[in-house]
């Protein structure tokens, strides 16, 4: 049976994307992205709030939809299904989408001067995997190539625990015993933490995904707690702002809290998500196969978008309106223009 509000919440995570990385554009905490307005409290604030669960909870029910795919597929299939709705996507975005983001990165931070196919000879050149400097990145696609990595390495473990008889008993995962998982995940975190996108850190998520939070059980031990969660989750994201406005923003303490608040903030969403979002309607039916798509196309449409709107346009709130806004009209536009020409739904795994 499908779960409908996993659906649900995978869609607005990435909906999210398009104030969030609107927002980065706006970033007081030194980060210059790929292209960077006048700094602000606000949009810092959103963005320190946003990331540590926002990303992980995507990871979270991509483990807990393995569980459900691998129910009625092959494991050949379902491979195959992740070479063509991930690693083909994530290739051609690379090639044909992420040097655009860069090439405007060269001309704001370095003032390059060439034309956009003079700029892949850098573009090509590995640094510090960023993009900020014009060189290589991954851009948004790390997320898209870290799904694939997992789906295939963990492909035989995941096949051979479906098959097992003697699998883990849901009812004796209390609320008291999920939360402290986090400290898990805070443990493998600095193992194969490649430019602050930890492999390890987000294949727990993942992992815990598949084979704690996929089960009927928990889900509905969260249904049933999501009021309590959420009020845990809401607490720690006001701690951490206030401990970024207090100058704490690094050390132990910040790295434990970010993961606390991750998988609290996962458990929170997905109570919630199960008590609320249970529902198939107009709008999950048309975003459900947009959600990988526009994902893919996004960040390079508000890089661009960015780049023209700062440069002739005043005042950050109206910035930020008009390069959210109008990034999200032109990404539905071109994931519409995409899904009707058979070389693009291909390239980009969109379903027909």
């Amino acid at each position: 049976m499908r779960k409908y509000y996993i659906d649900n919440i995978r869609i607005l995570c990435i909906l999210l994307l398009f104030p969030y990385h609107t927002a980065m554009i706006f970033n007081n905490y030194g980060e210059s992205w790929y292209i960077h307005s006048r700094g602000s409290e606000a949009a810092s604030l959103f963005l320190i709030a946003v990331y540590p669960w926002w990303m992980a909870l995507l990871f979270a029910m991509a483990g807990m939809s393995a569980v459900y795919a691998l129910n009625k597929r092959t494991a050949k299939e379902y491979l195959n299904e992740r070479i063509h709705k991930l690693l083909i996507p994530t290739i051609a975005a690379i090639l044909l989408l992420v040097p655009v983001q860069t090439y405007i990165a060269n001309r704001t931070f370095n003032g390059y001067s060439g034309n956009y196919f003079e700029h892949l000879r850098f573009f090509f050149r590995l640094t510090d995997w960023s993009g900020y400097d014009g060189h290589f990145t991954t851009g948004q696609l790390w997320f898209t190539l870290y799904l694939y990595l997992y789906s295939y390495c963990f492909l035989s473990l995941m096949v051979w625990y479906s098959k097992r008889d003697k699998k883990l008993k849901g009812e004796k995962f209390t609320l008291i015993k999920l939360i402290p998982m986090f400290i898990l995940i805070a443990l493998v975190t600095p193992v194969l933490n490649i430019g602050g996108k930890s492999i390890s850190e987000f294949a727990a998520y993942f992992l815990l995904g598949y084979f704690v939070l996929s089960m009927e059980e928990v889900q509905e031990r969260l249904k049933k707690y999501s009021v309590l969660l959420a009020v845990f989750w809401v607490a720690l994201i006001l701690w951490r702002c206030i401990m970024y406005q207090k100058g704490l923003g690094e050390g132990l303490w910040w790295e434990l809290e970010q993961r606390l608040l991750a998988w609290v903030g996962i458990l929170a969403v997905l109570g919630i998500g199960r008590r609320y979002l249970e529902f198939n309607n107009k709008f999950t039916s048309y975003f459900t196969p947009a959600a990988f798509p526009l994902y893919i196309f996004h960040q390079s449409i508000i890089v661009i978008i960015g780049y023209f709107t700062i440069n002739r346009i005043d005042g950050l709130l109206t910035q930020y309106v008009i390069i959210c806004l109008a990034s999200f009209g032109l990404t539905i536009a071109l994931y519409e223009l995409c899904r009707r020409i058979r070389v693009t739904r291909f390239l980009f795994g969109i379903k027909k």
